[in-house]
């Protein structure tokens, strides 16, 4: 496939993606009436960051880094290693594998420091509610187009490959909410508003956990699933301190900058990149 019809396929991608979104808007000023209603102490800075963040996004990230994803795949693509034939049970494979793929890439945002400096944007509200799952980094689509190479690479279709990014990203979209309580069994086996307010979480044994995008059992699989069973305490640790969109999203590289400055052997600066937030903190 070139890049022009790559691109087209995209666009058609986000057009069917935004309609979802349509609908989690409209459940987010939902939950702000409520909020308002019920007089629960939303902070407006942090839904007005979001926002913000949001518009960021649309205007940055979407536009012109989002070609940096499609880009990066077209040209991997001639060097795939097998052709999977695009039929129904491949079209089941391709969501299933890059609900797998965005499971391991989650969990490395977490374990690399220098993944981390985009991916603590989405954790840094000390709040939880629909507005959260905008406030995403505004550069990570530079960085995460990398881990999905291997699907491409062993033989899927570009299309159902970023069809299956879409899809996992899109489902994400309701589970930010302490609106919805539990739903019985159904948390062993998908992301839902429980699991996904434990993985938001800065408890001991919160911390860490439940990367999953749509399934949970990978988090189970590998021994990174944990239940909601206390009151979830929001944010990163220490808190950033702030509701400014532009801090917000260059605070942890502004520290990870200066501790690379302040290191004193190379091998120090490239342990503090590649080992877990925190290391020599």
């Amino acid at each position: 496939m070139d890049l022009e019809n790559a691109l087209n396929e995209y666009r058609y991608l986000l057009e069917y993606a935004d309609i979802f979104s349509l609908f989690v808007i409209a459940l987010m000023f939902a939950e702000i009436g409520w909020d308002i209603f019920k007089k629960t102490g939303r902070g407006w800075k942090e839904t007005a960051a979001n926002f913000a963040i949001a518009l960021g996004n649309i205007a940055i990230d979407r536009i012109t880094y989002g070609l940096v994803f499609i880009i990066g795949l077209v040209l991997i693509a001639p060097y795939a290693f097998f052709d999977i034939p695009v039929n129904i049970w491949s079209w089941i494979a391709a969501i299933i594998v890059a609900d797998l793929t965005y499971y391991w890439m989650h969990r490395l945002e977490h374990e690399i420091r220098a993944l981390w400096t985009y991916h603590s944007v989405h954790h840094s509200s000390h709040e939880f509610n629909l507005s959260t799952g905008l406030r995403l980094a505004w550069w990570e689509s530079l960085v995460e187009w990398i881990f999905f190479i291997p699907m491409v690479l062993i033989g899927f279709d570009l299309i159902q490959v970023l069809v299956g990014v879409v899809f996992v990203v899109t489902y994400q979209g309701w589970i930010h909410t302490e609106k919805i309580g539990k739903l019985g069994w159904l948390e062993g086996i998908l992301n839902t508003p429980s699991v996904h307010r434990v993985h938001h979480g800065t408890n001991r044994d919160y911390i860490d956990k439940n990367y999953g995008g749509i399934l949970i059992i990978w988090d189970r699989l590998f021994g990174t699933y944990q239940a909601e069973e206390e009151k979830v305490k929001y944010g990163v640790l220490p808190q950033i301190g702030t509701s400014n969109p532009i801090k917000i999203n260059f605070y942890e590289l502004g520290k990870l900058s200066k501790d690379i400055w302040r290191a004193k052997t190379w091998r120090d600066r490239l342990r503090i990149l590649i080992n877990p937030p925190g290391w020599m903190s």
